[in-house]
């Protein structure tokens, strides 16, 4: 940055000083003067700048420089059961958020998953799949809680499987038919076509089923084709300011994904063995900062200390969970305690009790107290 204070503000004399070269020295009161003129005004503009370095380190979106055409909205990802929602939205967040295994429902309650860059910023719905077998009330919640979802919504993701069309499709689809929104086809799992040239027959089927905005086969596990539907998102959404903060990715509290992720380590272990009568509660979850144990002298790091009750319904299920020797139940705790330092981003101490609780999942007052 120049600095020309010291240069006269007539011309004539401004073009006499740069084309006369003289060896004149200024007296010291006259230098001292310029001095104290230059340190002012290189102060003045140190103040300026640093003002601005403070407000924008301060300011919630500090790091984003927003397109002027700032798109924001809610995008809700519906499907039936098992067809890769959680998947998609974990791998358009970059960030596990929301829990995933083979089995269908693994999803029960609807999950906010945010996604920001400078020219949007995408609030993603993850549903548990709608189903016709509403056999117990917990089913009937979890469809209640899939279709809730549809409501405020500014996009659907409707996500199928690239080679298979059932019943629970069409179900999901009369239900899309039952309202005005915009509706993306998201064709998934695109990448097991031994053929590829046969996904376009299956795109003019759903698209002679339903008048969809776009139509976007990709691979949610193996990251295909997923920078094309986050164009054609940003393309429906309104132009409008973020939702939440730039720097958040879900608006669920720490206690629920710990919940959720202690519940996708017992299912992915136990396989069918158990089936779905299982819940999870967080009983206690303490923040404790680093300090100096008082017993031995010696520092520790600040932990997150957490306890949970694992819910059956049978105690042949409860032995299930703990496992031969309690080996099974210890592997979940590892496994979940891994996963929590890694989203959390601090060390956790966590222990896992297994308890009976019959009927749980046809009980309303039970789903309530649960979370359900």
């Amino acid at each position: 940055m120049s600095n020309r204070t010291d240069l006269p503000s007539n011309n004539e004399d401004n073009t006499d000083a740069m084309t006369q070269k003289t060896d004149v020295k200024p007296t010291p009161e006259i230098a001292e003067s310029k001095s104290a003129e230059l340190n002012s005004e290189h102060s003045e503009n140190n103040d300026a700048e640093n003002d601005i370095a403070i407000e924008e380190f301060f300011s919630p979106n500090n790091n984003a420089r927003m397109a002027e055409d700032f798109k924001a909205g809610y995008v809700a990802i519906v499907g039936r059961p098992n067809v890769g929602k959680s998947t998609l939205m974990n791998h358009l967040l970059g960030q596990k958020l929301s829990i995933t295994s083979r089995k269908p429902q693994t999803t029960r309650h609807r999950i906010h998953g945010i996604l920001s860059n400078h020219e949007m910023q995408a609030v993603f719905v993850d549903t548990p799949g709608i189903h016709r077998n509403e056999v117990r009330a917990i089913n009937e919640r979890m469809n209640k809680a899939a279709v809730s979802a549809l409501v405020d919504v500014d996009l659907v993701l409707f996500v199928v499987d690239s080679d298979q069309w059932r019943d629970d499709d069409l179900l999901v689809l009369q239900k899309l038919g039952d309202t005005n929104l915009t509706v993306v086809l998201v064709i998934n799992k695109a990448d097991t076509l031994k053929d590829k040239g046969s996904v376009l027959p299956l795109i003019e089927t759903f698209s002679d089923s339903f008048d969809f905005a776009d139509i976007v086969p990709v691979s949610a596990l193996k990251n295909q084709n997923l920078d094309r539907l986050q164009e054609v998102i940003a393309s429906h959404l309104p132009i409008a300011a973020p939702i939440y903060d730039t720097e958040q990715i879900t608006d669920r509290s720490e206690r629920f994904l710990a919940s959720e992720i202690i519940r996708e380590k017992i299912m992915r272990s136990a396989g069918d063995e158990v089936p779905y009568d299982l819940t999870v509660q967080i009983d206690g979850f303490k923040d404790e900062p680093a300090h100096t144990d008082p017993k031995t002298g010696r520092p520790r790091k600040a932990c997150t200390f957490i306890d949970a009750t694992i819910y059956v319904e049978r105690s042949g299920q409860k032995a299930i969970v703990i496992g031969d020797k309690g080996q099974r139940i210890k592997q979940v705790g590892m496994d979940a305690r891994k996963d929590m330092e890694q989203l959390f981003d601090k060390k956790i101490m966590l222990t896992l009790w297994v308890k009976v609780k019959r009927g749980w999942s046809d009980d309303e007052r039970a789903l309530t107290s649960l979370g359900y």
